[in-house]
């Protein structure tokens, strides 16, 4: 059992190995694993169970009739995936979740969830605290498509990942490609308009990373319209 993984895990952090081995032996549970390109949870699926990743990544597709899609999250070890879903209202997955690589996963019903947040408090408080930031996630992902520059997509996400290292260097997500993907824009179409921004003197650019040169123009752009 990957105990390293679980003990830093969104669900289990601050549970102790000891009396993690203890929980897991309780709770019914089973290990899934999964290749890539395979779905784990389908659009509109009822939502009968929530997994914690134990190795690899997974992606949330939210497509449309039109043919569009949006790539609306990447999770990866240790994150928690479909516990939103389990228990709301509709008990349905709003999205396709699907392995960007081989994945495996440590599966929950969500009625033995219940049962092991009932006997244990820091897993209850993790849980809530997911719960939480998954909702606040998905207002900054909603504010994010809002604009319909790709300029001021770009602002926003580096000033919101910004504000959240407190940093203003701002490692880009993997590659361009995958951090045009999580804006939902083409990747030639976000290069063009960080040249951009890096020739007015907003930002400079690197490989790996942006780094912000001047905040308040970046901010300005936002409330331009």
């Amino acid at each position: 059992m990957d105990y390293a993984v679980l003990e830093k895990s969104t669900l289990f952090h601050g549970v102790p190995a000891g009396e993690l081995r203890a929980v897991l032996a309780s709770a019914p549970h089973r290990v899934q694993r999964y290749e890539k390109g395979e779905i784990i949870f389908h659009l509109m699926e009822r939502a009968s169970s929530v997994g914690v990743i134990l190795e690899g990544r997974v992606e949330a597709q939210k497509s449309f009739p039109n043919g569009s899609q949006v790539n609306v999250s990447v999770r990866g070890p240790g994150e928690t995936i479909g516990p939103a879903a389990a228990f709301s209202s509709s008990q349905k997955y709003p999205c396709d979740l699907v392995a960007l690589e081989p994945v495996r996963v440590m599966l929950f019903r969500k009625e033995d969830l219940l049962s092991l947040m009932r006997g244990n408090v820091r897993i209850l408080a993790n849980f809530t605290t997911e719960i939480a930031s998954a909702t606040y996630m998905l207002q900054q992902r909603l504010e994010l498509l809002s604009y319909s520059g790709i300029a001021q997509k770009a602002a926003f996400w580096l000033l919101t990942r910004m504000r959240q290292t407190g940093k203003s260097v701002v490692s880009i997500p993997e590659s361009m490609s995958k951090w045009a993907m999580l804006m939902n824009v083409s990747r030639p179409s976000l290069h063009r308009e960080l040249k951009r921004l890096e020739e007015r003197g907003m930002i400079s650019r690197s490989a790996l990373a942006i780094t912000i040169r001047d905040e308040e123009a970046l901010r300005d752009m936002l409330s331009q319209g």
